[in-house]
């Protein structure tokens, strides 16, 4: 994803707010480079998998509805991926493309058994929707075909569901200048590549061009370590709790200086072990 690489690295050489720290990236290069964990893609054990298509339709939905768990506490990511996982394995039909369609707000509550409405829950169902509609119209309904039509390829992988989904264009303008993001459409294929250990609907020429997922939560884990330095306003905004609006200056810094601040420890790491690294941060 090299337009993510691109945009990312020229944010974090124009940023304000957040400063990517060049001693921070080695000490976390050299205590990381003879230690880096193999994690399973379903570790914890919350994914649905059957190796096959309806697999890719759970996964195609989940990711669509990956974001945003602030501020409900209780609520996580574990919570989506095993109450999407609960609804499919006790009803088969529950993600088929007319079915998204039609979803609301208190029955995508149901599904997840989740007591109160949910985070940005109508931008959620509005998701839903979208994908429903749009693999009904252009894939026969099936996510299975979208990854079909990507010859094994992440880069037309990711370039298909942006241009033929809305909700997984993560991209902004930052200073006046574009910058691409895709979180979500990147960590589909990346879900696709560990669900199916690279073969099958996961196999892919270029998944080493997948970047870090840019969230919410990495960039705090990189200040922690001493990767990411903010200004004082920043730090402000961020120990008051207050939020940040999607799309702000400070929003962009933080997401894409985590994702060339990654970038950049992945490379030190290579040039220091030969070593290939792959990050998958969810």
């Amino acid at each position: 994803m090299e337009e993510v690489r691109a945009t990312s690295a020229w944010v974090a050489s124009h940023s304000s707010h957040v400063t990517v720290d060049s001693s921070g990236i080695e000490k976390v290069a050299e205590e990381m480079k003879d230690s880096i964990p193999k994690v399973e893609w379903n570790f914890e054990g919350i994914h649905y998998f059957d190796n096959g298509p309806l697999t890719v339709q759970y996964l195609f939905v989940l990711d669509a509805l990956n974001f945003c768990f602030w501020p409900d506490n209780e609520m996580s990511y574990d919570h989506l991926a095993a109450g999407l996982k609960e609804a499919l394995q006790n009803d088969k039909s529950a993600f088929d493309a007319d079915r998204l369609q039609k979803y609301t707000g208190p029955e995508l509550r149901k599904m997840l058994k989740w007591p109160r409405p949910l985070p940005l829950e109508d931008e959620r169902v509005r998701l839903m929707h979208e994908v429903g509609f749009e693999l009904e119209r252009s894939f026969d309904g099936k996510a299975s075909k979208l990854v079909e039509s990507c010859e094994k390829s992440v880069a037309k992988l990711v370039a298909l569901i942006t241009s033929h989904f809305p909700g997984f264009r993560d991209h902004t303008v930052y200073k006046g200048h574009q910058v691409f993001l895709y979180k979500r459409a990147q960590i589909f294929a990346a879900d696709l590549w560990g669900a199916f250990k690279g073969q099958g609907f996961g196999e892919f020429s270029d998944i080493k061009s997948v970047t870090m997922f840019a969230d919410y939560i990495v960039p705090a884990v990189l200040e922690q370590l001493g990767v990411l330095k903010y200004s004082p306003s920043l730090s402000s905004v961020i120990e008051s709790n207050r939020e940040i609006n999607s799309g702000s200056e400070e929003e962009v810094e933080l997401r894409a200086c985590s994702i060339h601040a990654v970038e950049e420890i992945r490379e030190t790491i290579h040039r220091k072990t030969g070593n290939q690294v792959k990050f998958y941060c969810h």
